[in-house]
């Protein structure tokens, strides 16, 4: 999240709206983004229903993987980064900079 935050400027210069989603309750997605400094919005996914309808819900840890989705306006995925991919998001913001996505 600290990379994603830390591409803030490049990401909004695309029209591109960075969302968090954890498991984790709001409260605690407020003061984990407060802690590491991230602005963007975090959202929860508390009870799993999000992760799992996204196929990312790992039963035997009781948690989603680490994963960077870049979604379309028609709501398609039109990019993924899964695990530790998803730990350096260049690639995502590489694609919002394509200018077929500036469109």
């Amino acid at each position: 999240m600290k990379a994603l935050q830390q591409d803030s400027k490049r990401l909004e210069a695309t029209d591109t709206q960075v969302l968090g989603v954890s498991m984790d309750s709001a409260f605690a997605d407020k003061a984990f983004a407060d802690q590491i400094g991230v602005t963007f919005p975090l959202l929860s996914d508390w009870g799993g229903e999000v992760t799992r309808k996204y196929g990312i819900y790992v039963d035997k840890y009781k948690a989603a993987r680490r994963v960077n989705f870049l979604i379309g306006k028609d709501g398609k995925i039109l990019e993924e980064q899964v695990d530790k991919d998803a730990i350096d998001p260049t690639k995502i913001v590489d694609t919002c900079e394509r200018p077929k996505l500036k469109n």
